[in-house]
């Protein structure tokens, strides 16, 4: 792309114009919409690349005029298959180390556990679908470019000039029609000649795609997923076995010329055309083909002005529902990728956190529909067929984090596909509690997982891989939707069913201690860390720890409260209120005043870890509250001391931190890591950076920012809880508390000025701004206004 340097400056007008044309473009009904993220430049790298998804259909642009290439993704693009063994180890096996932990030996039992009961190397990845290429059969010059996402109509627009002709591209990826449309348009006099071609990796050189034209005017890209990260099992298992997939793309044009060429296509002289792609796999329909040509031809009668309202239309009735507003529109001029650096530089840039906020739901959206999979630890989208973490769900904290914003952002629905997978990996929890540790009733899971829900151990070493508790954290998922969303035949037919199935597991397995005359989850590890042993070696397993404690009585607690809600009493509820009356608490204070991460007070090898595990107990659990005065300073403690340390790191620690400074009512610290977050974890495109790319440090940093505007785990519902001093005046519309109550709140110079409240269940609500408490009543459907002292407005 070459430029001349004294025109630089007219070309820098020419592009900010350009951008303000779109905003402007962008309104309709009074409504303007105002979160565009926009760049100067095509992406070089994938990171640099814009997502579009519906929910199961993925891609990422990259917005280059003479060779684009967008990489696609599908969610079930996954190896292997159902059948694939599910335990190892058994009962007498874990007694064994029972007596180990016991005789205090946490080292041979750290040995025994991988050996006994995990499968080592076990790795299956999520694959990339391929890659759409669009290559301009003559390199041109370019000028005036500008590469945008809009996430008001989740639609990626490419603009410039060459020749003086003007030139666009609009990519967006329909949940009305399930298709992936690309448009591109020109007024030049002799319009565009470029070619179209599909492409995927070979799967670690076996041949498993085959491409062809069934007609002028397509291409098919069809093949199985056969391999899994290319490692072996510890058990023979067939490698051409997976998801078989078929990919069609059809063009459209009423002028030029389109023509098929050994799998690719040849457009010449088209002013005006449009790519429709669609992907069907057999993991969603046994006749997947078929599925695929009937959803094609349905997409291919409408034009593109049909397809594009179809889709905005579908994504907007979700992502309308919260607008967050943070001052500072006027760096809407600078490109993105500027304003993240100026914010490096130290600048100031409220706005782009109210879009990076944004993003987060942009997002969840886009990579968790209602019947789709739900979003992994890269959302939809990755490019490779050996993923890093394999892409899949990690159920130590990075499945659940994803979720974290889905109901206090006001995006229930994109939560369903969390509990459609959560309720198979139930069904094989079940197997893996009985033939691994020869506990009958009940389900178990471990820390990860994928496409095909095994719930059984897998690790190389015990540190992360030999954790229990992974169904009791999706547990808190399935009882927080029911809180906000008060669906009492989700509760009957949903949440009592899952809870009790993780409820029994844990009755069962704990063990009752003579000495604490306690009972204890043993054996346990505090995910990825590790403790000094007796001997002054680090050690992973220990006796007890403060996360599965308190996992675990939440789960009892949820459990309980669900049979009182549904009127159930039984010998089961009885047998749990009497476990939980007695189980070994999960918040003990240490002597040095912080929050204990083991049933003991440990050294750590890693002060600084990570993972803030042993504070589950303030988020995402709810607990640990201000109230809870001796825990709530403990916890403020704890954190200090892992920050002295380097705690907090990048991605979804940070993103994490974000959320427990929010529920200390720690405007200040919020506000530090909100800065650190996008200094070092997010990538010029906005997604998030461990590093590499990890989706869930966007997911958490979005639910982060709702819990400083409003939170309402305590009995009431808490206005402006922990803002930050630099955003000192703005608006949030849309935001849900529990109860089904949804907030708008307005504030300046950072106090408050009013909030809204919309209620489905007419009753007295409290609300809490500062040190005011009011009861107000609220009417079933009704908007009802408080002003600053919390009274009604009139």
């Amino acid at each position: 792309m070459k430029r001349d340097k004294k025109h630089s400056s007219y070309l820098r007008l020419l592009k900010v114009i350009s951008v303000l044309l779109i905003i402007v473009a962008c309104q309709e009904k009074e409504e303007v919409y105002k979160d565009i993220l926009w760049y100067e430049q095509p992406a070089t790298q994938w990171m640099e690349a814009l997502p579009v998804g519906n929910g199961r259909l993925g891609a990422m642009v990259f917005g280059n005029p003479n060779h684009e290439r967008i990489q696609l993704n599908e969610d079930s693009m996954w190896p292997g298959g159902p059948d694939w063994g599910d335990s190892k180890g058994n009962k007498k096996d874990l007694e064994e180390l029972r007596q180990l932990l016991k005789d205090r030996d946490a080292h041979k039992v750290d040995e025994l556990i991988v050996e006994r009961f995990s499968y080592k190397s076990v790795l299956r990845s999520h694959q990339t679908m391929g890659d759409l290429f669009i290559d301009f059969l003559k390199d041109r010059e370019v000028e005036n470019y500008t590469r945008t996402l809009n996430l008001n109509n989740a639609v990626s627009t490419v603009n410039y000039t060459s020749g003086g002709n003007n030139y666009s591209q609009k990519v967006f990826a329909s949940g009305a029609d399930d298709v992936l449309i690309v448009e591109l348009n020109t007024d030049a006099k002799e319009g565009m000649s470029f070619s179209v071609a599909l492409s995927r990796p070979e799967d670690k050189g076996n041949k498993t795609v085959t491409i062809s034209n069934p007609s002028n005017d397509e291409i098919i890209m069809e093949g199985m997923v056969t391999q899994y990260g290319g490692k072996k099992m510890d058990e023979p298992f067939p490698i051409d076995y997976g998801v078989k997939f078929e990919t069609r793309l059809k063009t459209k044009s009423s002028s030029g010329s389109i023509k098929a060429d050994q799998g690719k296509l040849v457009l010449a002289g088209v002013k005006k055309v449009t790519l429709i792609l669609s992907c069907k796999t057999s993991f969603y329909h046994e006749d997947y083909k078929a599925s695929n040509i009937a959803v094609l031809k349905k997409a291919s009668k409408k034009s593109f002005s049909e397809l594009l309202k179809n889709h905005i239309k579908d994504y907007q009735k979700y992502f309308d529902r919260v607008e967050l507003s943070l001052g500072g529109k006027e760096l809407d001029t600078i490109p993105t990728d500027k304003r993240l650096q100026r914010i490096k530089d130290g600048e100031d840039d409220p706005d782009l956190a109210a879009k990076l906020f944004q993003f987060g739901r942009y997002l969840l959206i886009s990579s968790s529909r209602p019947g789709t999979n739900p979003a992994n630890l890269q959302g939809i989208w990755n490019e490779h067929i050996e993923a890093p973490w394999n892409a899949d769900y990690h159920l130590n904290i990075n499945l659940q984090m994803n979720y974290w914003p889905a109901e206090v952002t006001n995006l229930s629905e994109m939560h369903l596909p969390l509990f459609d997978f959560s309720n198979r990996l139930l069904e094989r929890g079940k197997t893996t509690a009985k033939e691994q540790y020869g506990i009958e009733r009940g389900a178990v899971m471990h820390h990860a997982t994928d496409l095909w829900v095994p719930a059984w151990m897998r690790a190389a070493k015990p540190y992360w891989g030999s954790w229990i508790h992974g169904g009791g954290w999706l547990g808190q998922h399935y009882w927080e939707h029911y809180n906000y969303t008060k669906d009492e035949e989700f509760l009957k037919n949903q949440v009592y069913p899952y809870l009790k199935s993780i409820a029994e597991f844990y009755a069962e397995w704990l063990v009752w201690d003579e000495n604490t005359q306690k009972w204890v989850s043993t054996p346990e590890t505090s995910p990825e860390n590790s403790y000094f042993a007796k001997d002054g070696k680090p050690a992973a397993i220990s006796y007890g720890a403060a996360m599965g404690h308190q996992i675990i009585a939440e789960v009892f607690d949820n459990t309980l409260e669900a049979a009182k809600i549904l009127n159930i009493e039984d010998d089961f509820t009885k047998e749990v209120r009497a476990k939980r009356k007695k189980l070994f608490p999960g918040v003990v204070v240490s002597g040095e005043g912080r929050i204990l991460e083991w049933n003991e007070a440990y050294g750590e090898p890693e002060k600084g870890h990570r993972h803030m595990s042993h504070l589950y107990a303030l988020h995402p659990g709810n607990t640990i509250i201000e109230s809870n005065t001796e825990a709530f300073k403990a916890a403020k403690r704890t954190i200090d001391y892992r920050l002295q340390h380097g705690g907090a790191g990048t991605g979804w620690s940070r993103a994490w931190m974000i959320n427990l400074n929010a529920r200390l009512l720690d405007a200040k610290s919020a506000q530090e890591n909100i800065k650190k977050f996008m200094e070092i974890s997010v990538a010029d495109n906005l997604f998030d950076e461990h590093p590499p790319f990890q989706i869930d440090g966007n997911f958490g940093y979005t639910a982060g920012v709702a819990e400083l505007l409003m939170q309402s785990h305590e009995p009431f519902i808490r206005i402006l809880p922990a803002l930050p001093k630099n955003w000192g005046a703005g608006n949030v519309k849309g935001l849900k508390a529990r109860g089904n109550v949804e907030v708008d709140i307005e504030w300046k110079e950072g106090k408050l000025v009013k909030v809204g409240l919309l209620v489905k269940n007419e009753g007295v609500y409290k609300i809490k701004y500062g040190s005011l408490m009011s009861d107000v009543k609220l009417p079933k459907n009704e908007k009802i206004w408080l002003d600053k002292s919390l009274s009604v407005v009139k």
